[in-house]
């Protein structure tokens, strides 16, 4: 990798080879925390015997991790460096799937929930932290790439865990959902052999930066209006898929839907989006990023917005390409342009900081929508995406307006 390098007296890795392994780390890393949680989290817990009231904490603690750490570890690896956080995300990876083997009271869940939740809290701002740095023109299609990867393993996780399931579901008591977890340390192997090849150019400094160097990298960030505009627009992107991917199942089943269909229905959506971000990333490199994040954020709106109005499964499948299409095509401009805007010293911290407010958006989305459609009903909830949506693109055009960086 980068590095393997120039103090090893060995010849410098291509660019091409650094992108490819750094897409190997968050596919494998995102395949290991995906088959950890879907499908078999909540039978595993259920066969420990957890209530729905617990199942409820279990599945809220490993986004709060993301939303704690995300901006932290991004002040941190401005300063430390960026391979010891990924070292230690690496060693996350490895070993929470390992304590979920030796557990026998459901409530350990929450802790090791928590835990396993900081390596990707690590992971995501650090790695488009490097891209962002290394691949300064390219910075977009690069971002692309690594999202597809890891979309990739998002996506064939819940299969693996689902067959590997049934195919030891004749074994007795907790062997099956065990077995899960053996296969996620499995693969969080090559996550930490990859990030202990990597070598960075220039190394931090040793000191773990004290309160207020993060008060100061925070108050930077809120400060800047085009940083804290581009922080709402993803906020607003995953507020609305958020809510699209918890309550469009819900919705379908009440108008009849086989489980098939809605499988159907968002895997496209997710091939949608990992097949076209390395060509909205490429765009975003030569073209306006600010126009790209509009269209995304409006597009995205649109499709929630038209969900209670659609019940025929080609018009329900066209809403969910078209949602894909806006969340790949604003979502991979929005780091783009963050790494434009923000002051290279804090990198780190402006991609820690708009993945932080992404998990507050994506954590609230079904929160809020579910509110709303206990009061109102479907056409109210998935409407409230679309109002945040609106709002999110108004502060961000107004926001941003003034060219003052290269796009």
């Amino acid at each position: 990798m980068a590095g393997d390098c120039r103090e090893n007296g060995r010849h410098p890795v291509t660019d091409r080879t650094l992108i490819l392994y750094l897409a190997l780390i968050g596919f494998f890393a995102i395949f290991s925390t995906t088959i950890s949680k879907n499908p078999v989290l909540p039978l595993f817990a259920q066969a420990l015997g957890a209530g729905d009231s617990i199942l409820g904490l279990i599945a809220a603690v490993s986004p709060l991790a993301g939303i704690l750490f995300s901006f932290p570890v991004g002040v941190m690896s401005d300063r430390l460096g960026r391979r010891r956080l990924l070292v230690i995300a690496g060693i996350v990876f490895l070993t929470a799937p390992l304590c979920y083997l030796i557990i026998t009271d459901p409530l350990a869940l929450i802790p090791i929930r928590f835990f396993h939740g900081t390596a990707t809290a690590i992971l995501g701002p650090v790695v488009s932290a490097i891209i962002a740095e290394r691949f300064p023109a390219t910075k977009g299609e690069m971002l692309g790439n690594y999202s597809s990867a890891t979309l990739v393993g998002r996506t064939l996780a819940p299969l693996a865990g689902g067959i590997i399931i049934s195919v030891f579901m004749f074994l007795p008591g907790l062997f099956p959902y065990r077995m899960v977890y053996v296969v996620a340390a499995l693969a969080a192997v090559p996550v930490l052999y990859l990030i202990l090849r990597y070598r960075e150019d220039k190394s931090g400094t040793t000191e773990i930066p004290g309160f207020s160097v993060f008060r100061e990298s925070l108050v930077t960030f809120i400060a800047n209006r085009r940083l804290r505009a581009t922080a709402m627009a993803d906020m607003a992107t995953y507020f609305a898929f958020g809510a699209f991917e918890t309550f469009l199942p819900v919705y379908l089943v009440s108008l009849h839907y086989e489980a098939w269909q809605i499988g159907v229905i968002f895997a496209i959506q997710v091939l949608i989006i990992a097949a076209t971000k390395p060509f909205f990333g490429r765009i975003a490199d030569r073209a306006d990023k600010r126009y790209q994040i509009l269209a995304g954020i409006l597009i995205t709106g649109a499709s929630v917005a038209i969900i209670p109005l659609t019940a025929d499964f080609g018009t329900v499948l066209a809403v969910s390409a078209a949602f894909g299409l806006g969340m790949s095509l604003s979502t991979v401009a929005t780091r783009a342009y963050v790494a434009d805007v923000a002051k290279r010293e804090q990198i780190g911290a402006s991609m820690g900081a708009l993945s932080s407010i992404m998990d507050i958006g994506h954590s609230a989305g079904p929160l809020v929508t579910g509110i709303v459609i206990t009061v109102a009903g479907y056409s109210s909830g998935f409407f409230t995406g679309f109002i945040l949506a609106l709002a999110a693109a108004g502060i961000f055009a107004v926001s941003v307006r003034e060219q003052t960086v290269t796009v």
